[in-house]
């Protein structure tokens, strides 16, 4: 869905480059206007880049441990500032990769998707409650 709406906007703003500017020049323009929608859709949509993320592992309060596609993976920072939905989490990165991680609903199992959201909103992962005391 996400791969469709990058290519539609991208599609979008090369016909209004089209209805302003006319030559072979405006044409030329909104062709890389596609190709650039269709390059984001291939690599941030449909996560086929090898840089792609493929896990989270998640740490201690902002700490987390990132692997992608190619098999790398490397330790990152969460930035504060986190957006938190009953459709999708956003992860600011901090630190040299500088880019936002963006996770829906669809991308994980209901029970991990709830652990994501208290650990963006709080920090840390709920656990288990202690055992009750005699009376």
């Amino acid at each position: 869905m996400l791969a469709v709406a990058l290519i539609a906007l991208h599609a979008c703003a090369a016909a209004a480059l089209m209805l302003v500017f006319s030559g072979i020049a405006a044409i030329a323009l909104a062709l890389a206007f596609l190709g650039l929608g269709m390059a984001a859709a291939w690599s941030r949509a449909l996560l086929k880049s090898p840089r792609s993320v493929r896990a989270i592992e998640l740490a201690a309060e902002a700490h987390a441990t990132l692997e992608f596609a190619n098999g790398e993976s490397t330790s990152v920072e969460i930035a504060a500032r986190r957006f938190v939905s009953r459709y999708l989490v956003t992860l600011p990165l901090r630190g040299r990769l500088r880019r936002s991680l963006i996770i829906t609903r669809d991308m994980l199992g209901p029970n991990e998707f709830r652990r994501l959201r208290i650990w963006a909103l709080w920090g840390r992962l709920p656990g288990v409650a202690l055992p009750q005391l005699p009376a």
